[in-house]
């Protein structure tokens, strides 16, 4: 199994590009068309965001397994999984739960940072990613 690493591994990239895509299209929609039908897209988006996160999830974990790199050994890991939980909580936020636009925006805006941070740590396999570059005195 090993041998489609290669192949696991890209499919997993591309999966959590669409994923981070298809949120940010999704929260755009909401936020933009606050109290307009939005019958057409959304349902759509919502479902290609079901599909999709489920196929990223299950190439992460093939991904683990086959890479023998866990979250209790791996800090990087554990770094992204835990800023996964909140990046679900911050969308779910600005996607459903916020009482106000303001707070959507909010709450749209943080966990599209937090992603980015996510995607930093994935790419350096740092528990700081970007940030591990910086100086801190």
């Amino acid at each position: 199994m090993i041998e489609f690493y290669p192949q696991i591994k890209l499919f997993h990239i591309a999966t959590v590009i669409l994923s981070g895509s298809i949120f940010a299209l999704r929260g755009l929609v909401i936020l933009v068309r606050q109290g307009q039908s939005n019958s057409g897209v959304l349902p759509l988006l919502k479902w290609s965001s079901y599909i999709n996160d489920t196929l990223l999830l299950s190439a992460g974990l093939l991904l683990m397994h086959l890479t023998q790199q866990y979250p209790v050994n791996d800090p990087w890991l554990s770094a992204k999984l835990s800023l996964l939980v909140l990046y679900i909580g911050l969308g779910m936020t600005a996607l459903r739960i916020g009482r106000t636009l303001t707070q959507r925006r909010l709450f749209f805006v943080m966990a599209i940072a937090v992603y980015m941070f996510m995607f930093s740590i994935a790419r350096s396999h740092h528990p700081l990613g970007i940030l591990a570059s910086y100086p801190f005195n």
